[in-house]
């Protein structure tokens, strides 16, 4: 039975979602990286072929927590999985079961569509959402390492 405080985001939960990307950035030790925008996400989220989607999750009738994702594609599978991008729920509504009420809402996304792999990327550092990751059955990938392009070597690899 999915659990009522987790729905699919709407536009009006914009800004409310772009606040905790914002708190998830600073949680990450990373605020000066973060610049969404409540335009951008907006139309990413809500645009006529949308690349990114999500669930949030209300307490009380307030955005407490949210999952990012998009689809990605198995090449070895044969399918699409969901790659999330971010999981966030705030401090003060932790150990709810709100994390694994997202968590089981993408799963069931999964299932539902026939989708062969959820899977997400965590900081090392970050040893309490590993534990709960793992409780869940999660397994690391220890054995890949992420490469990224940004900023000017990505424009100089694009020029």
């Amino acid at each position: 039975m999915p659990d009522p405080r987790v729905r699919r985001v709407r536009e009006s939960d914009v800004d409310a979602v772009v606040a905790l990307v914002y708190e998830l950035a600073e949680y990450e030790r990373a605020p000066q990286e973060c610049h969404l925008t409540s335009a951008q996400l907006r139309e990413a989220l809500f645009r006529p072929a949308p690349a990114l989607f999500g669930h949030v999750a209300e307490v009380d009738g307030e955005v407490v927590g949210c999952a990012l994702w998009f689809l990605n594609f198995s090449t070895w599978r044969g399918t699409h999985g969901i790659y999330l991008e971010d999981l966030y729920v705030r401090p003060g509504q932790r150990g709810g079961g709100l994390g694994k009420a997202l968590l089981t809402a993408l799963a069931e996304e999964c299932v539902a569509q026939g989708y062969s792999r959820l899977e997400w990327w965590v900081l090392d550092w970050n040893a309490p959402a590993i534990g709960f990751y793992k409780s869940l059955g999660a397994v690391a990938m220890d054995e890949w390492t992420v490469y990224r392009v940004t900023d000017e070597a990505l424009r100089r690899l694009g020029s």
